[in-house]
């Protein structure tokens, strides 16, 4: 006799809101700890499946650390879509520029690239500085030594 799967109730599914401070943070080691939080992978009614994850705010975007020499040899590369449209910029200057996108980035490559990746990434608000708008939300702390 074979086990049935457990399917969970998207009804009964609880959504937190996470803060995370990135000052003095490794990039890869955050964005890793933000997809596991987003696609719900902590919980034990995981299911890859439904969108059983948390919301997570990025406060100090700008302050992110990396290691190496990623600040000047990590290359990000888009296309316009015309002739002539391929741009390339370093990971220094994309900081500078757009910090909030080096996140967004890094976490987008952790997550499925279908629809449900899709509905999981814009439950990722990052930000510049120390302040964001969720207040009303009661974001909590994620501790970021699991």
């Amino acid at each position: 006799m074979q086990n049935k799967t457990y399917v969970p109730s998207l009804k009964g599914v609880e959504k937190k809101w996470y803060v995370v401070d990135a000052e003095g943070q490794i990039l890869g080691r955050l964005a890793s700890r933000i997809a596991t939080i987003l696609m719900g992978k902590h919980k034990n009614i995981y299911t890859p499946f439904f969108d059983v994850g948390d919301y997570v705010i990025v406060i100090n975007a700008e302050k992110v650390q990396v290691t190496g020499k990623k600040l000047d040899q990590k290359l990000y590369r888009r296309h316009s879509g015309y002739p002539g449209g391929f741009k390339e910029e370093t990971l220094r200057s994309l900081l500078a520029r757009k910090p909030e996108e080096v996140i967004r980035r890094a976490v987008w490559g952790m997550i499925p690239h279908h629809r449900l990746g899709r509905r999981l990434i814009r439950k990722l608000k990052v930000y510049r500085g120390p302040s964001h708008p969720h207040a009303a939300q009661n974001p909590i702390p994620l501790p970021m030594g699991e």
